[in-house]
C-alpha cells in the first residue's frame, strides 16, 4: 500500500498538450510498467529537484550524483519518450545537515516541482525528510544509506539502494567465510557506526570473534589502532568510515605488516581513496550497493554518453541517480496517464513503481525502502589505483 502524502493542488494550470499513454521506452536501459485510469493529462514540461551538495567539501561527491540526473534528464529529453520536457531544479546543502532545510524549502516553495532526487546524504536526509513529507513532495535518495532513515516516519522518503544494515550484514556473510576473527574499527560517525555495528552483529551470529574499537574521523595518526590489529592476530580487518580516514588507515596498516584480509563500505569508494592511500590501498576490498556502469556491457551506451559529456567515468551512485531519475520520471508519467497529475499523484506512483533500471532494479516496500527482494550488494578490490568490479557479494567465494 501506498503511504499516504498530503493532497496537492494540481500542478501548473497550464499544462497542455501531449496525452500521456503507453508503456515508455527505456532510453539507455531500463523498463517500466504503467499503470492505467482514467483520461490522462495532458503535461508538455515538468520540473524536478536534485538536492545535494553542489559547492563546499563534498562538492565533487554531489557532482557525480547531478550529472547523472542531468544525463538522465538529457536523455528524456532528447529522446521525447516521456511526451513532456524535463527542467531540473537545484538544492545545494553542501552536504551539510545545517543547511539541508534551507535547499529543501526552495524546492518545495517551487509549485513546479513534482519530485526529487536526492538528498544525497543520510544526515541531509533526517534534517529535511520532514519538510518534504509535510509538503506531500516526494524524493528518492540513490545514496543515503544510514539504517534508521527508514524507521524516521517521513511518508515522502523513497531510498533506490540497500541501507548499510542491508550492506553490512550482507557482507559479513561473506567475510564470516574468510575468517575466525576480525577487527572491527569504525570513525564514530553515524554512517561507520553503523556499518561496523551490522557487519559486528552478523559476524557474531555466526560464531566469528570480533575485536571492535573506535577512532575518530579527526585523527590523522593511526599508527597505534595499526599495531593494535597487527597484535591481534585477526585473519580480517573491516572498517567503518569514509575515503580519506580509510586512506590513512589504509598507510598505517602497509606500515605495520598486516597482511589480513583488508574490507570497507561504500563511504570508502572514491578517487579520494586512491589519491590519498597511494600503493597500500591495493588490496583493499569494498562492499557498495552500487553497480559499475564501466564495466557493464549494457551500460557502454550509458558510459560512453557520459564520458563525452564529463570527460571521466561514470563514478560511485552516477548510475543509482540515473536510475532514480529515470524512475521518478515514469512515476511522473504514470501519474499523468491515470487522470491527475500533481505532487500527491506523482507520490503514489512513485511508491508503486517497479523499474527495473540500467543499473538497478527499484521497488519499494512498505517504508519507502527498496525492496529486499531486489536489493543488491556488490564487491570491488582495489588494483592499481582502479576498483575492479567482483559482482554480487553473495556470489563470491
Amino acid at each position: 500500500m501506498p503511504r499516504p502524502l498530503k493532497t496537492q493542488a494540481v500542478v501548473g494550470a497550464a499544462l497542455l498538450a501531449l496525452a500521456l499513454a503507453g508503456c515508455g521506452s527505456s532510453g539507455r536501459g531500463g523498463t517500466d510498467k504503467l499503470s492505467g485510469g482514467g483520461e490522462p493529462t495532458k503535461v508538455t514540461s515538468v520540473k524536478i529537484g536534485f538536492q545535494g551538495p553542489l559547492s563546499g567539501d563534498y562538492q565533487q561527491l554531489g557532482l557525480n550524483e547531478f550529472n547523472g540526473v542531468e544525463l538522465a534528464v538529457k536523455d528524456a529529453n532528447a529522446s521525447k519518450e516521456f511526451g513532456f520536457s524535463v527542467e531540473i531544479v537545484k538544492g545545494d546543502d553542501q552536504g551539510d545537515p545545517s543547511k539541508a532545510p534551507a535547499a529543501a524549502t526552495s524546492l518545495i516553495q517551487n509549485q513546479d516541482v513534482l519530485g526529487v532526487v536526492g538528498p544525497a546524504f543520510s544526515g541531509s536526509v533526517k534534517a529535511a525528510g520532514a519538510q518534504y513529507s509535510s509538503a506531500g513532495l516526494a524524493f528518492i535518495t540513490p545514496s543515503a544509506t544510514n539504517a534508521q532513515l527508514q524507521d524516521q516516519g517521513f511518508a515522502a522518503f523513497h531510498r533506490s539502494v540497500p541501507s548499510d544494515n542491508v550492506e553490512g550484514t550482507i557482507g559479513a556473510e561473506w567475510l564470516a567465510k574468510k575468517a575466525k576473527t576480525v577487527f572491527v574499527i569504525d570513525d564514530l560517525g553515524d554512517y561507520g557506526k553503523g556499518v561496523a555495528d551490522a557487519v559486528q552483529a552478523e559476524l557474531e551470529s555466526k560464531g566469528v570473534k570480533v575485536i571492535r574499537e573506535g577512532v575518530d574521523a579527526k585523527t590523522t595518526d593511526y599508527s597505534v589502532v595499526a599495531q593494535k590489529v597487527k597484535a591481534s592476530g585477526a585473519q580480517a580487518l573491516f572498517y567503518g568510515g569514509y575515503d580519506a580516514q580509510t586512506a590513512l588507515l589504509a598507510k598505517a596498516i602497509k606500515a605495520v605488516g598486516y597482511d589480513g584480509l583488508k574490507v570497507t563500505g561504500n563511504g570508502s569508494k572514491s578517487t579520494i581513496f586512491f589519491d590519498q592511500a597511494g600503493d597500500a590501498g591495493n588490496g583493499w576490498y569494498f562492499l557498495c550497493g552500487c553497480a559499475d556502469a564501466a564495466s557493464d556491457p549494457k551500460a557502454k551506451s550509458f558510459t560512453d554518453a557520459y564520458r563525452a559529456d564529463y570527460n571521466q567515468d561514470p563514478s560511485t551512485f552516477t548510475p543509482e541517480s540515473y536510475d532514480a531519475t529515470r524512475a521518478l520520471l515514469t512515476a511522473i508519467k504514470n501519474a499523468a496517464a491515470a487522470g491527475t497529475l500533481n505532487r500527491a499523484s506523482v507520490a503514489k506512483a512513485l511508491s508503486e513503481i517497479d523499474f527495473q533500471g540500467l543499473a538497478s532494479h527499484i521497488k519499494f516496500d512498505a517504508n519507502g525502502d527498496i525492496d529486499s527482494s531486489v536489493a543488491v550488494v556488490n564487491l570491488y578490490v582495489a588494483e592499481n589505483k582502479a576498483f575492479k568490479f567482483l559482482g554480487d557479494v553473495t556470489k563470491q567465494r
